[in-house]
């Protein structure tokens, strides 16, 4: 049952954190929606901090088990495509409000804070998986291209955030391709 009130507590302060701001949604106000008891939360959480970090966890950990499954099952090339694929599906959400991450970072600047170390490992990841199945893929700087890819993926993202949700992804995908045949790729 603890387990059920802790997951109850870090998806709603996800929901609301994604929508609303991490500093400008109170603790009163997770608990609320989620139902649980403050000595709950405490039982779990030292802090607001601990629990803006766990609600990221929660986020991150599903798109690196998708990126885990591409990279061991598919071949390179479709692996990389599948991340602009996956990011299209999630621009055009109902929900969508920018990257949790970049949201997140933005809000705490500080780069030793655990949040914006959080941030800056999540994005790692996606840049180390790039460079990866570049590697795979015999690319001559396998970390140049797979920055390069990154910032085709964060601008599509800043994009959707900015203009509403449409082709951006794929659009980046189109350009993330066009690069890696210009390599040969």
């Amino acid at each position: 049952m603890a387990s059920s009130k802790r997951d109850q507590l870090v998806n709603t302060a996800l929901a609301l954190f994604y929508r609303e701001g991490f500093h400008a949604t109170g603790i009163d106000r997770i608990l609320a929606e989620s139902g649980v008891a403050k000595m709950t939360l405490y039982n779990h959480f030292k802090s607001k901090d601990e629990l803006i970090v766990a609600a990221l966890e929660s986020r991150f950990a599903p798109a690196a088990q998708r990126m885990a499954w591409a990279f061991e099952h598919l071949p390179p090339r479709e692996a990389i495509g599948k991340v602009f694929e996956g990011l299209d599906a999630l621009i055009r959400g109902e929900d969508f409000c920018g990257c949790a991450f970049i949201n997140a970072a933005a809000e705490f600047h500080d780069r030793d804070h655990p949040v914006h170390r959080l941030s800056a490992s999540y994005k790692a990841a996606f840049r180390g998986y790039f460079r990866d199945a570049l590697e795979r893929l015999g690319a001559q700087d396998p970390e140049k291209l797979a920055r390069q890819l990154q910032y085709l993926m964060e601008g599509a993202i800043s994009m959707a955030h900015i203009q509403g949700p449409a082709g951006q992804a794929l659009e980046a995908w189109d350009a993330a391709d066009r690069l890696m045949l210009s390599q040969g790729l």
